[in-house]
């Protein structure tokens, strides 16, 4: 059992490595591609696209340093593992988002003020629309693994690549505009773009805090445990159940309900049983802690929070 559990690990951590290395290789060309194509192709709003994708390398090296610091298993310092640095990791991500927002948002509004648009060339047209094309592709690809190894991290870097889409959207009608001879729309572009990037902030930044301050799994992930440990023989009830977040896992808390009749050794097997059919039947469950009460006596729930 043992051994299908660290396999299960290993490949989810490797699957998470592969989605950073891919969006950081793929980021650096488009950062690239938009920084030249900016310059050269006089438009502000692309320039300011590549100054923004500049700031998803700091993230994305920074979420490739917290899953290695996550995966790390529990220690004598840390018993409850490490997963805690993913969320760490978000809540810096949505803050390089905010900062790119603000300089792109301060820039456009000087730009705007001053009244002096530049005209952009066909290159920026170019590079903003195959921006749209592939940033939202790899939102998809890089969301789709997020949900399946149900990383906070993770998320955070696809919901990066959605923006990215979104902004080249607004980049695309600004530059492509601004070609066409309404100049203020490039400007006017980057500064939409901005507030397109701090919306995606702060929906990261808020997520990484629940998770911080462990707030409460989903509802029907704590129904579907509860129906696991239902059905193990010997439990006649869940009295309890509930759950926090930590990076990729879950550390389960359940009260468990059971004849008073037993032994002490019958309802550790019992719940032992409970614990290995959660761990067989959730992938992504880390810890699973158990509290036996005995069934239909009156027993108090002490607790200090």
């Amino acid at each position: 059992m043992s051994g299908t559990i660290s396999m299960d690990r290993i490949e989810r951590f490797g699957l998470a490595d592969r989605i950073i290395t891919i969006g950081f290789w793929i980021n650096a060309v488009l950062m690239v591609m938009k920084l030249l194509a900016g310059y050269f192709g006089d438009s502000e709003a692309v320039f300011a696209d590549g100054i923004e994708s500049a700031s998803d390398f700091i993230a994305i090296v920074s979420t490739f340093v917290a899953l290695k610091i996550g995966r790390k298993p529990f220690d004598k310092e840390h018993p409850y593992g490490h997963g805690k640095a993913e969320s760490i990791s978000a809540i810096l991500v949505s803050l390089i988002i905010f900062g790119a927002g603000a300089g792109i948002l301060y820039k456009a509004v000087r730009t705007i003020t001053a009244g002096a648009y530049p005209e952009p060339h066909l290159i920026a047209v170019a590079a903003a629309f195959a921006t749209i094309i592939i940033k939202e592709s790899l939102y998809r690809f890089t969301h789709r693994v997020s949900v399946k190894l149900e990383s906070p991290a993770v998320e955070a870097i696809a919901r990066d690549h959605r923006k990215d889409a979104l902004t080249s959207i607004a980049t695309l009608i600004g530059v492509g505009g601004a070609y066409c001879g309404i100049s203020f729309l490039d400007p006017m572009a980057a500064a939409l773009t901005s507030l397109f990037i701090f919306h995606i902030g702060w929906v990261t930044f808020r997520s990484a805090i629940c998770d911080l301050m462990d707030s409460q799994v989903p509802g029907n992930v704590l129904a579907s445990i509860t129906s696991i440990a239902e059905a193990v023989p010997g439990v006649d009830c869940v009295h309890e159940v509930r759950g926090r977040r930590s990076g990729q896992y879950l550390i389960v808390d359940l009260k468990l309900e059971m004849d008073p009749n037993m032994t002490v050794k019958q309802s550790h097997e019992i719940a032992t049983q409970v614990k290995r059919m959660i761990f067989m039947k959730i992938s992504n469950i880390g810890d699973v802690m158990i509290h036996i009460n005995p069934s239909r006596e009156q027993h108090e729930d002490l607790i200090r929070l």
